[in-house]
């Protein structure tokens, strides 16, 4: 009978690995970098870009295949499911045209491109008695007098 390895034995030896027994072996994931800010926005805005193409050219191959299929039968099935089809991949490329409209958007409501807004208040609320209030209009009121009278 033949010396015969065990699996683990020969995945040991395919992957050059320490023998399992006795030993333990701590294996620490390495984390994968995590994109941030306008990074993780257009590796999102790619992944889903390249899935919408791809299902809208895996659905054009099958409107073809499906299309010789219903002419070949006259099955009123098989041209309803192409009709379905023929949806499928029109809503596909509408869904592609929103995603470049979303995009747009979202890098317009970007805070790099609103630095460049004011900032306006348009409520306001003083937290204070009366006295202190009193005290701050009438320094307001002392300063705005200076600004008339020094032209």
């Amino acid at each position: 009978m033949e010396n015969k390895e065990s699996i683990d034995e020969k995945l040991e030896n395919a992957f050059n690995l320490p023998k399992s027994v006795g030993e333990i072996v701590d294996i620490q994931p390495i984390p994968a970098p995590v994109p941030t800010g306008r990074d993780h926005l257009t590796n999102d805005y790619e992944t889903v870009r390249a899935n919408l193409y791809d299902i809208i050219d895996k659905g054009s191959k099958a409107i073809d295949g499906i299309l010789h299929v219903a002419s070949e039968g006259d099955s009123p099935r098989a041209y309803e499911v192409v009709s379905q089809l023929i949806k499928s991949v029109a809503d596909a490329n509408k869904d592609l045209l929103q995603l470049h409209k979303q995009l747009k958007e979202i890098r317009q409501d970007t805070p790099a491109s609103t630095q460049s807004a004011q900032n306006i208040t348009n409520q306001s609320i003083f937290v204070g008695s009366t006295n202190e209030l009193q005290k701050l209009l009438r320094g307001k009121m002392q300063e705005i007098k200076q600004i008339e009278s020094n032209p």
